[in-house]
């Protein structure tokens, strides 16, 4: 049994089809030679019994005669009908020589067996004066204790022997030539379904070993095809994950790399050159705080854009108004933007019920806007802008910068992606927008950005209205 499991699907295929054409031969064999005599004799039985059934029921009509010649004839058969005196009353001779015609004296002996019988009827296989053998039926007419009269009937058993032999002939031919079809055939038929299962598992072997350009194909069959569909879509996630992991351990040993050289080399200083000086120690222990700050918000921006990419991140829906939340949030820039001297101006609209994730959301607006600062223009200028719409709420976030080319739009949402037509120093981890996408995407909101080279950039996002609850 161990064995079979091992065996490949192509070969079950073809085994399993063998046996199937194995097992008819075989009962083709059974029923059309060794039962065939006895398929005969039974269906000679029925034959005469609905003849005899025909007589009875049409026993005494004009056209009775007629009737009997024709049943006869169709069937084979010798008639007598005899009175319960054993006198004929009809007859009808079709074989020549029979058990029934001039043999008064069988029928005066069968008539008593046909009252002790039963079901008032009886069979009889026994040879005939010419030394065949024939089979004999009877039975009365009208009531069994008191009949009208009593119908016999004679067939000749015609011999099957030679006829079995001829057909045993005809299907060992038969059964030759079909056999080496039937093992051909099998052989296209396993092939044919086996080959795209096969084609699966090679590729399946490929991407195994880490090959996710390996593609499935399940042509020839739904379930293939089926199957291959997933697997496609088993293989693209699985690339995802493993471009993720990569990602995230390249950017992690590439943005790691400089702040911790710089807190090891400033560390040393002070062990070294500054750990007596009050003025330059401080100095140092401010560098190393800066940076120590700067890897962990790099560390956060990290967690939580791969928490968004992998789809682990939950939504908390709420409904606020969107106009008092950009208020709030731009109220918190004004002590910073009164030293840096630049100005965020917002434009509202009316007030406006949204139901989004509000965390996620002031996450994305302090992004764009911080994106804003770093590349607005020399006037240092910030326009926030609220514009409500018949399904929803457009928020637009513009800088007066240099303006993005065309060819670099598609970029900027990207991870570390960072134009080269900022103003100043760039605060951040370069992750702000990457970040800003994946919120937007797991909420279904649109977002875009247009831009204009020397006047500025707007950056764009629709919070959509959520007209049912949302399950979380």
């Amino acid at each position: 049994m161990k064995l079979f499991n091992n065996v490949t699907l192509r070969l079950k295929i073809w085994l399993y089809f063998v046996a199937f054409t194995l097992i008819v031969f075989v009962l083709m064999w059974i029923f059309q030679v060794y039962s065939l005599e006895n398929f005969y004799e039974r269906m000679k039985i029925s034959d005469i019994k609905n003849a005899s059934e025909k007589l009875v029921e049409e026993y005494g009509s004009d056209n009775y005669e007629k009737l009997l010649s024709k049943i006869a004839e169709e069937n084979d058969v010798c008639i007598e009908i005899v009175d319960k005196y054993s006198r004929r009353m009809y007859t009808c001779e079709v074989m020549g020589i029979c058990l029934i015609h001039g043999r008064n004296n069988l029928i005066s002996a069968y008539i008593p067996k046909i009252r002790e019988s039963d079901d008032g009827e009886i069979y009889y296989k026994t040879q005939s004066p010419d030394g065949t053998e024939s089979l004999l039926y009877g039975c009365s007419i009208g009531s069994k204790k008191n009949p009208d009269a009593y119908i016999f009937l004679n067939s000749k058993l015609v011999p099957v022997g030679s006829t079995a032999s001829i057909i045993k002939r005809q299907l060992m031919m038969i059964t030759c030539i079909l056999v080496v079809i039937a093992f051909i055939v099998s052989l296209f038929v396993s092939e044919k379904i086996a080959n795209p299962i096969s084609k699966i598992t090679k590729s399946a072997e490929r991407l195994a070993v880490g090959d996710y350009t390996a593609k499935f194909e399940g042509k020839g069959y739904a379930e293939t095809q089926l199957l291959a569909k997933t697997l496609n879509y088993a293989s693209a996630e699985i690339s995802k994950v493993d471009m993720l992991q990569r990602d995230l351990i390249a950017n992690v040993s590439h943005d790691l790399r400089t702040p911790l050289t710089m807190l090891k080399a400033y560390a040393e200083m002070i062990r070294d050159l500054s750990g007596d000086n009050p003025v330059k120690r401080e100095e140092h222990l401010n560098i190393i705080i800066e940076e120590t700050d700067r890897l962990a918000l790099l560390v956060n921006d990290m967690l939580d854009l791969s928490k968004l990419e992998s789809g682990r991140q939950r939504l908390n829906y709420t409904e606020f108004d969107i106009k008092s939340k950009l208020g709030e949030i731009i109220g918190r820039y004004k002590g910073v933007s009164g030293k840096m001297d630049y100005n965020i101006h917002f434009i509202p609209d009316e007030e406006k019920t949204v139901r989004c994730d509000v965390v996620k959301i002031e996450q994305v607006i302090y992004n764009l806007i911080n994106n804003a600062i770093n590349y607005t223009g020399d006037d240092k200028q910030v326009y926030v802008t609220q514009k409500n719409l018949t399904d929803g709420v457009r928020i637009e976030i513009r800088d007066t910068g240099d303006g993005i080319s065309e060819d670099k739009i598609k970029l900027i949402f990207d991870k570390y992606y960072r134009s080269e037509n900022h103003k100043r120093e760039i605060v951040g981890t370069g992750l702000g927008l990457s970040i800003v996408k994946a919120i937007l995407k797991l909420h279904n909101f649109d977002y875009g950005v247009n831009s204009t080279i020397g006047k500025g950039t707007v950056f764009w996002f629709v919070i959509k209205d959520k007209k049912s609850d949302i399950s979380t």
